[in-house]
């Protein structure tokens, strides 16, 4: 992956560079197109290829009120399964393959889903270890406009899952080992059964260096860090006795995924650049309603820090009170101001945002600890309302100066095409 591609998300089927992410509406209730593409990856499975697809096949046209297509990622099969891929999509009329030359189940979704025109994106395995009655409820929050990805679950309250102890241990290690390291909010990366959003796929795709097993994983965890709003479903799942994967060879190659993914993570440079809808950008409209916005957290805040400095003088000193109550407020206030002012979402940037939030801070306890030593100076012992009044003025000028690092220096937008995919700051 070039780090062309990677700072410069494009648009799969135009070629060319793409800003944010629009805003996400439902689909219209009569698309003339399909508006699911279901994506059945395989790999030497003669076997169960046919009576899968036509149980698919038969599941969508009973169930499924919108167009829909079916798609064959063949992936370098060496036995009888282009053959009856081919027979499928000459039979099938909502059913199409495709052949690649090379293996990887990741490399087939990337293939399938970057040539497919339908605006919900999903695969599952060929062995339909997922009941399909979780298909619909897995996409109807994309064709809402709800969510951005949906994900089966099996590790979620409701979920039924019947397999071995060997692969439930090791479906829960991975997924405890994501959460340990990588601090995922999802509940299982492995689940095969998945869906996205055409748009956000145009962005993503790009982005994932894996072409494996670990592709899921990567997906996900450069779709959360960038904010998107990932939607979970409980399945009942079965584990296939049958299936070819080697374990071994999958756990070795997962953790090397995760060892890369979270040195990204250590030095920012996760690619998550072009990932922001429409409504989540810098700054959100005009100055005049950031300004309201600001005012009325500054509001809050102000109230917040009168209370506390009030609690904390008796006991703590002036100085000490003083500090403590502005750094509790500076904190509070700049995870607000970075939702509600700002419009920020998702975890990227807010570490490095609070920390630049603490170097405004230092900069309005100056103002007013300057202002309270002023005071003091010029009349030792003044009365608790004066002094509450100098700081409240001296706040009040602090706020000013904290709106312009803000909106100037704190939550400025990276700078697009660097190859960091660093979030708003």
């Amino acid at each position: 992956m070039t780090k062309t591609a990677r700072s410069a998300p494009m648009n799969l089927a135009t070629g060319l560079p793409m800003d944010r992410l629009p805003l996400r509406l439902p689909l219209p209730a009569n698309h003339p197109e399909p508006v699911l593409d279901v994506v059945v990856p395989v790999f030497n499975e003669e076997t169960d290829l046919e009576p899968s697809v036509r149980r698919l096949h038969a599941h969508l046209r009973e169930t499924f009120p919108y167009p829909f297509r079916i798609t064959v990622a063949d992936n370098a099969s060496t036995d009888d399964t282009p053959r009856i891929a081919a027979r499928l999509a000459a039979e099938l009329p909502e059913a199409e393959w495709i052949r690649l030359a090379e293996k990887g189940r990741g490399r087939a979704l990337r293939v399938a889903w970057s040539r497919s025109r339908a605006p919900v994106l999903a695969y599952l395995d060929v062995d339909l270890s997922t009941e399909l009655n979780a298909l619909l409820p897995l996409v109807a929050p994309l064709i809402s406009g709800h969510s951005d990805i949906a994900i089966g679950t099996r590790l979620a309250r409701g979920s039924r899952v019947i397999r071995g102890p060997k692969r439930e241990i090791i479906s829960r290690c991975y997924n405890v080992l994501l959460r340990s390291t990588l601090a995922v909010g999802f509940s299982d990366a492995q689940c095969g059964f998945k869906a996205v959003r055409r748009d956000v796929a145009e962005r993503l795709l790009p982005l994932v260096e894996d072409s494996e097993w670990f592709f899921d994983t990567e997906l996900l965890v450069i779709a959360e860090r960038a904010g998107l709003r990932i939607h979970e479903v409980p399945v009942d799942w079965v584990d296939d006795p049958d299936s070819r994967v080697d374990l071994v060879s999958t756990a070795m190659a997962d953790l090397r995924g995760i060892a890369r993914i979270g040195r990204a993570l250590a030095r920012g440079t996760l690619p998550t650049a072009g990932l922001r809808r429409a409504t989540e950008g810098d700054p959100p409209g005009p100055l005049a309603a950031q300004l309201l916005r600001f005012g009325a957290v500054g509001v809050v805040s102000t109230v917040g820090y009168v209370l506390l400095y009030s609690v904390l003088r008796p006991v703590a000193g002036p100085q000490s009170a003083n500090a403590r109550a502005l750094l509790v407020c500076a904190v509070a206030n700049t995870a607000a101001n970075r939702r509600l002012t700002f419009g920020l979402r998702g975890r990227g940037g807010a570490l490095r945002q609070q920390a630049k939030g603490l170097v405004v801070f230092g900069l309005g306890l100056a103002l007013t600890s300057g202002s309270l030593a002023a005071l003091h100076r010029w009349a030792p012992g003044p009365a608790r309302p004066t002094e509450v009044a100098v700081l409240v003025i001296a706040n009040l000028v602090a706020t000013l100066l904290r709106f312009l690092l803000l909106r100037a220096w704190v939550f400025t937008a990276a700078p697009r095409g660097n190859g960091t995919g660093a979030e708003p700051r």
